[in-house]
């Protein structure tokens, strides 16, 4: 994949897509951007997009946990926490997952807030909510389609900063692994939402009801909803 780096974006990945018919700039779930466009075009064209469209893309960022970095003792998903030790016996600052925490050691003249720290954090976080949500996605989104009388062709997991999930007309279920961070009720919310696009490809009244027999409580599930952001 392409990338170039922006003096205050820092680095912006490129994806180049035969289906593309614009080229559209989002934000990711480890926090960069990535610019997504049609086969044929040129860097140069992506570039002047970026420096025409900075005003809103700086709103985009502070909208996302790019403006919200991780802070000492901060839980991670549902069996992770953050643990910073500041110590003199590294020169850079390492992060690691040791059983249930991301030890961050941070050297003398370091901060957590940092950005090449913050950086690796994300990248660490990332790994560890895809091994939660591996392990606990798939039985759930199985015991609620089995309970309600779902079916779905497979599932697969995500990395989108735009949304919590997805479902395809041949009954492909997309989930974010972001997903974890999530209380349970609203992880229900969005498996059920998904299940209910296996038989309603569309938010028509039709699709609702069908949330609603299950979840009588969507409307204030989705509400809590829009106060997170799957951008890890």
């Amino acid at each position: 994949m392409a990338s170039f780096v922006d003096a205050e974006f820092g680095e912006i990945t490129i994806r180049r897509v035969a289906h593309a018919r614009y080229v559209r700039i989002k934000v990711r779930t480890d926090g960069r951007f990535e610019a997504t466009a049609p086969l044929l075009t040129p860097t140069l064209f992506i570039k002047k997009m970026v420096t025409d469209s900075r005003a809103k893309l700086r709103n985009l960022a502070a909208h996302t946990s790019i403006m919200h970095p991780y802070v000492d003792g901060q839980q991670i998903g549902k069996e992770h926490a953050i643990a910073v030790i500041p110590t003199t016996m590294v020169t850079s600052a390492q992060v690691s997952t040791l059983r249930n925490r991301i030890i961050v050691k941070l050297p003398p003249n370091s901060t957590l807030a940092d950005k090449s720290i913050q950086q690796s954090l994300r990248v660490a976080v990332a790994k560890i909510l895809r091994k939660e949500a591996r392990e606990y996605l798939p039985s759930r989104l199985s015991a609620l389609a089995s309970t309600h009388g779902f079916r779905y062709a497979r599932l697969r997991f995500s990395h989108s900063g735009g949304r919590w999930g997805s479902c395809t007309s041949q009954g492909t279920i997309s989930l974010n692994i972001a997903l974890m961070k999530l209380p349970d009720t609203l992880i229900d919310y969005v498996l059920i939402h998904e299940l209910c696009h296996t038989r309603h490809m569309n938010h028509s009244p039709a699709f609702w009801q069908a949330v609603e027999t299950i979840d009588p409580l969507y409307k204030t599930h989705r509400k809590l909803l829009k106060k997170h952001t799957p951008i890890i």
